[in-house]
């Protein structure tokens, strides 16, 4: 894993001071005359033009966005060209490659393509076909995927609002993209010059970074732009330079200018926002548990509600558990891939493989974090054609790690581990975040798995009656019904 995006990045910005990034396109409109030197050389004139762009701008951004429509147009001398780009590229600034790649069926083979052989960071996706599509560019735990929030197309508005201006599409789309992938690996690209789009897209996601195009389409509103966009550190902001910079002879001062003019924002609002919200637990109990703090975070940022809940199923729950506010929320996050890790570095394994899609999150995190690699059987496999069960690279005869999240009947957990064997891989060990208990981990060992969890329902109930967190009626409503 030697390509780390998330690591990459903020090295990037902090080494160059920069939040600018720069198109890569071989794009004949846009190319400086003096470069064109007629003749069949069109290509290497592109080439000679793209090598100048690197070298006057490498010490000054932060990324490269080559966009993969411009190189294709070129036929395969074009990917070619690509290849050699990407190699001018220095090592310590991150690629994105813009390919708003959309198509289901192909996303395995591309995510292969690019981060295995052509050896890109991060890629562009369209969010339409959901997080089945971005999953297998997501099983490279160390890479990155921009989901297309947002276009300027003024077309678009049409689509992007619908069904209407106070819940549009738009905001469903960076919604719903938030819980296929924690910051570090998912990121929004944003195309707008109105604030009110910005803001309302960094109310639901602040913990996001946002690619933000088209910007520079209006100038006067330049500033308040970036303002709204950036988060209290001066960061949380990726801003391609303006297209018609790449035309000019001065591109390295006029990058430096730019760079200049945003890092007085960024310092600006560092100043503005220098307060931190700690959350604590206000409470001190006798004989704690050992996740005390982490079970009463769960519950005050509502990941764990209690009430009459209808689950899928059909049966009824006296609480509910929703562990996507968890994603979003780095310091929690980290505190559960802590307390997943202090079960699974105990295990003898070789990969790890989630459950999609909802302990995929967790899984990359703890591929990251364990430095092991990580996959994951389909959840659905399409009918045509002898598609494979599982995403991600491995062999037969390893041993790997099940993550799941909840654990309530086993038989999610249990589909998964089968698709998983069926391909020749060993498993023993399931690990999941909640046992809801009732018996499902004897039921997961009559199958012969050994199931770990880091809490069960039991104990979150304690720990929560006791801190005062719940009331007598939901604690004995929960005995009940337990």
């Amino acid at each position: 894993m030697h390509h780390e995006f998330y690591g990459k990045t903020p090295s990037a910005i902090a080494t160059n001071n920069s939040l600018l990034i720069v198109g890569l396109d071989p794009n004949p409109e846009m190319m400086p005359s003096e470069y064109l030197r007629g003749g069949d050389s069109l290509l290497e004139d592109l080439e000679t033009w793209l090598l100048w762009v690197i070298t006057s701008t490498s010490d000054r951004v932060c990324g490269y966005k080559p966009t993969l429509g411009f190189y294709q147009a070129l036929g395969s001398a074009g990917l070619e060209l690509l290849t050699r780009i990407l190699a001018a590229i220095p090592k310590s600034i991150p690629v994105i490659l813009d390919a708003k790649h959309s198509d289901l069926n192909t996303s395995t083979v591309f995510a292969k393509a690019i981060f295995e052989q052509w050896q890109v960071d991060a890629v562009t996706l369209t969010p339409y076909a959901g997080q089945d599509h971005a999953a297998p560019f997501l099983v490279y735990a160390d890479k990155a995927v921009f989901i297309l929030a947002h276009t300027s197309n003024p077309q678009a508005e049409t689509l992007q609002r619908y069904p209407s201006f106070e819940q549009p599409f738009y905001l469903q789309v960076v919604q719903e993209a938030q819980s296929w992938a924690t910051p570090e690996q998912l990121y929004l690209e944003v195309g707008t010059t109105n604030i009110e789009v910005l803001s309302k897209i960094r109310a639901i996601a602040p913990e996001r970074t946002i690619l933000l195009r088209s910007l520079w389409s209006k100038k006067n509103n330049l500033e308040s732009l970036i303002n709204t966009g950036l988060n209290s550190m001066g960061e949380g902001l990726l801003i391609p330079i303006p297209q018609d910079f790449l035309t000019s002879n001065n591109l390295a001062t006029e990058v430096a200018n730019l760079n200049q003019k945003l890092n007085t924002y960024r310092v600006a609002k560092t100043n503005q926002g220098a307060s931190c919200d700690l959350w604590t637990a206000d409470v001190c109990l006798l004989a704690s548990h050992p996740y005390q703090a982490l079970i009463l975070e769960l519950f005050d940022i509502g990941c764990l509600l209690f009430g009459e809940y209808v689950q899928a199923s059909g049966a009824t729950f006296s609480y509910y558990i929703d562990l996507r506010k968890i994603i979003s929320n780095p310091h929690l996050f980290n505190q559960v891939l802590d307390a997943y890790g202090d079960i699974v570095r105990q295990l003898e394994f070789d990969r790890i493989a989630g459950i999609p899609y909802g302990a995929l999150p967790t899984a990359t995190g703890l591929a990251l974090n364990l430095q092991r690699p990580m996959i994951f059987p389909r959840k659905e496999v399409k009918a045509h054609g002898t598609r494979r069960l599982i995403e991600g690279n491995f062999h037969p005869g390893e041993k790997v790690v099940v993550i799941d999240d909840i654990l309530i009947s086993g038989k999610s957990v249990m589909e998964g581990a089968e698709k998983l064997k069926s391909a020749g891989l060993n498993i023993e060990d399931i690990v999941v975040f909640i046992d809801h208990e009732g018996g499902v981990k004897d039921r997961l060992k009559d199958n012969g798995y050994r199931a770990h969890s880091v809490l069960t329902i039991s104990e979150i109930t304690d720990t929560l009656y006791e801190a005062g967190r719940i009331n007598e009626e939901q604690y004995n409503s929960f005995k009940e019904n337990h």
